[in-house]
């Protein structure tokens, strides 16, 4: 098969894409957070539906049309002969997905696991700990439904005891997240879960802090990064978590149906699988994959994925983001009745904010957007609160931003 990491863009695309980046490569990334001239290339990397604007990227993002080409062409290349083309010639380089990802972030790579979404990687961590009935986990009513909901039947199956911590939004000092999370900690505390950013708000949590916190105190920590990975810089060697969980078809764009799982390496060996390997695999990595018939081609293609991430730039990509989503922000926060429900510093939010009108219903609004302004966004609701989260992406242009604006501020009553 002729499929490889070169065939990350075709022809034409290719050579005016390395040529932007090059042009670009000694600009600081917050000057070109707003050069509509490079991020038009990068747009052109994507095929997108002309008559929608896509402001929902957080729940899962479209993929480059290099990644979808690889993905498809691994389909076709597999299809023709399945029982020796997709476990003799594609299945083994979920090797350079696994070495890739891990040099990426800085891991280990027998540390990483490659998995299908941050459900699964988040539950092969939950469920594989091995807790006594009044152990307790610490987590907050904002995690994920899913992953309180595999907690609570932990609960009812093993007694466990789940605490889930609440806070005020929007969070005025990251520093009191730790704090709540440290003044909930017991001698029973055996786990902290936590997302590295709040899928409601885009709140990123001080997640090393509070994994050194776990890490002082003896207690395991789970890290929910599904919207974080490929979105909030960071590195595996400085965040020193136990377990941290992701999907890879949101930020990094990667065919939908990947998803990505660290194991702290002292933890593998301790740690049950959620789908059963034999004993001979217990300080194995690989265990956590042992799934059973999958298609290769998904998670082979995420090599396009990271290739095209890399070229962009970690720091470069955050930067655009953030100034997306502070041009809508400055712009409706204007609007009467209108609170943010995240802060709008690095330190709290990246692309995703939420945004709360006092004098409209969110589920309205969003309906009112998409059925008369072809725009899609989506509503939220949390402990006490409710609004509208927004997540562009870098194929997103800052017409599209002001364009959503626009309908916004025609749909939108006043106070």
């Amino acid at each position: 098969m002729h499929m490889n990491r070169r065939d990350f863009l075709i022809g034409a695309e290719a050579v005016a894409l390395a040529s932007v980046l090059k042009a670009y490569a000694d600009v600081p990334p917050e000057a070109l957070s707003g050069d509509e001239a490079f991020w038009k290339k990068i747009r052109h990397a994507y095929v997108r539906d002309a008559k929608l604007v896509n402001l929902n990227n957080g729940g899962v993002a479209p993929a480059p049309s290099s990644v979808l080409n690889a993905e498809i062409e691994a389909i076709r290349y597999s299809n023709l002969l399945p029982a020796y083309r997709m476990w003799h010639d594609l299945e083994p380089r979920i090797e350079d997905v696994r070495k890739t990802l891990a040099r990426m972030w800085s891991a280990d790579p027998e540390c990483i696991a490659i998995t299908r979404n941050a459900s699964e990687s988040l539950q092969i961590a939950q469920f594989g700990i091995d807790l006594e009935p009044g152990d307790e986990v610490l987590t907050t009513s904002q995690d994920y439904p899913r992953m309180i909901t595999t907690w609570q039947q932990r609960v009812r199956r093993e007694k466990i005891v789940l605490k889930q911590l609440d806070f005020e939004v929007p969070v005025k000092d990251p520093a009191d997240l730790v704090r709540l999370y440290e003044q909930a900690i017991t001698p029973r505390t055996r786990v902290i879960h936590m997302s590295h950013v709040i899928f409601m708000t885009g709140q990123i949590l001080p997640v090393t802090e509070i994994c050194a916190l776990a890490r002082q105190r003896g207690i395991l920590s789970i890290v929910d990064g599904a919207h974080a990975f490929a979105h909030v810089p960071f590195q595996f060697s400085n965040l020193d978590c136990d377990f941290y969980g992701t999907s890879l078809h949101k930020w990094l764009s990667a065919p939908i149906g990947t998803g990505m799982l660290y194991v702290r390496k002292d933890r593998i060996e301790k740690h049950w699988a959620l789908m059963a390997a034999p004993e001979a695999m217990d300080k194995d990595i690989h265990k956590f994959e042992e799934i059973g018939t999958h298609p290769a081609a998904l998670h082979n293609a995420v090599l396009q994925a990271l290739e095209f991430y890399e070229q962009i730039g970690a720091e470069r990509k955050f930067a655009r983001l953030r100034y997306l989503k502070q041009r809508w922000v400055e712009r409706l926060s204007k609007l009467s009745g209108a609170r943010m429900l995240v802060g709008s510093g690095p330190e709290h939010s990246g692309a995703i904010g939420t945004i709360h009108f006092e004098t409209m219903d969110p589920g309205k609004l969003v309906d009112a957007v998409l059925t008369k302004h072809n725009i899609l966004v989506t509503p939220i609701s949390g402990p006490g609160f409710k609004g509208v989260r927004v997540s562009p992406n870098v194929y997103t242009s800052v017409a599209e931003i002001d364009r959503f604006c626009d309908a916004v501020e025609s749909i939108v009553p006043r106070a």
